[in-house]
């Protein structure tokens, strides 16, 4: 049998325990590993890898030996409790080990959990699971997670208080992540919140996601965007002492531009338009960039884009004229722009 959507991710976490066998497959391979070991742990346990519960075997040698899998699922182990055979990255050559075993189980006998990379509709081994009437078969997809599997993540890592705005940045950054990164950066928040009963704020989550700019070049970008014209040369000594190459910094400079450009022409606002950025931005940052764009406004921020667009072409050209300081020249211009804004 084929389950789908909601009810496939609530079985993951609530497997029933009587069934045959269970087929999990997809071409993102973190996504796959990370629904096994879930549905896996649900099933045995958190001893039950321990306590020899958990077989596995590898799909390469069922077939040579397809009754191994057979013997596997009927091995009586010495410890009491439900037991799994795990067949990891198996293909169509291990469909007829796995038919003469899902056609031997009897109730009391390991439940089958087999993992795949993609496979078609016409794939032997999944018409092996949608077909049998006490199995089913899973895919997983590049689909962004629904906001119940997103719940239920912050939920078993202990994140049950958490602010309406916090959760929408968290809702966002798991669409923007992948979802072992996903998982991490959640876990992280979970440990930073250890004992700590207030609930979870956008500050919080800003401080434990990903940091996708460095923070040196972020300092550039804040000073140009808010007029402080008295700190940029300072700031892009250090900026070139560390090595960072100039197109590399115009480059950041133009992406923060239009970034504010999108949040400044939404017709919801600045706060919608930012809402609407991938990568997510978050907590203070998010609110310094609205203040940004709402000081600057879009006619001005277009203005901007072309000192930027016309400074990248001059990196990208022929011309033999300082490329930093063709940068810092372009920043300037800005910076004090910004403060007749």
């Amino acid at each position: 049998m084929k389950l789908s959507g909601i009810a496939a991710s609530r079985y993951f976490a609530r497997p029933e325990p009587d069934r045959t066998g269970l087929l999990i497959f997809g071409a993102d391979g973190m996504r796959v590993a990370l629904r096994r070991q879930e549905v896996i742990a649900a099933l045995i346990g958190p001893e039950g890898e321990g306590e020899m519960r958990l077989t596995r075997l590898p799909a390469a040698g069922l077939r040579k030996d397809p009754a191994a899998l057979a013997d596997a699922m009927k091995a009586v182990g010495f410890f009491p409790g439900a037991r799994v055979v795990f067949v990891e990255d198996a293909s169509d050559t291990a469909a007829p080990a796995v038919t003469a075993a899902l056609k031997d189980w009897r109730p009391g006998d390991a439940q089958l959990v087999v993992t795949a990379g993609s496979l078609t509709a016409k794939s032997a081994l999944r018409k092996i699971f949608e077909a049998h009437p006490n199995a089913y078969a899973i895919g997983i997809y590049d689909d962004p997670p629904s906001r119940e599997e997103i719940e239920e993540i912050l939920h078993r890592a202990g994140l049950r208080d958490i602010a309406p705005a916090a959760m929408t940045d968290l809702l966002a950054l798991a669409r923007s992540l992948d979802p072992g990164d996903f998982r991490q950066t959640v876990e992280k928040i979970a440990l930073y919140k250890w004992g700590d009963s207030a609930p979870l704020t956008p500050t919080e989550v800003a401080a434990n996601a990903p940091v996708t700019i460095e923070a040196d070049v972020d300092d550039v970008l804040n000073i140009v965007a808010e007029g402080r014209a008295q700190e940029l040369g300072p700031m892009m000594r250090r900026i070139e002492g560390q090595g960072v190459q100039p197109v590399a910094l115009a480059i950041s400079v133009l992406r923060h531009f239009r970034a504010l450009h999108a949040a400044a022409s939404d017709p919801g606002g600045p706060g919608a338009g930012l809402g609407r950025l991938r990568p997510p931005v978050f907590g203070p940052r998010r609110d310094r960039m609205q203040a940004q764009a709402s000081k600057w406004g879009m006619f001005r921020l277009e203005e901007a884009l072309k000192v930027l667009v016309e400074t990248d072409l001059t990196l990208r050209s022929a011309s033999k004229a300082p490329q930093m300081a063709l940068v810092e020249r372009a920043f300037l211009r800005l910076a004090m722009m910004a403060r007749h804004t």
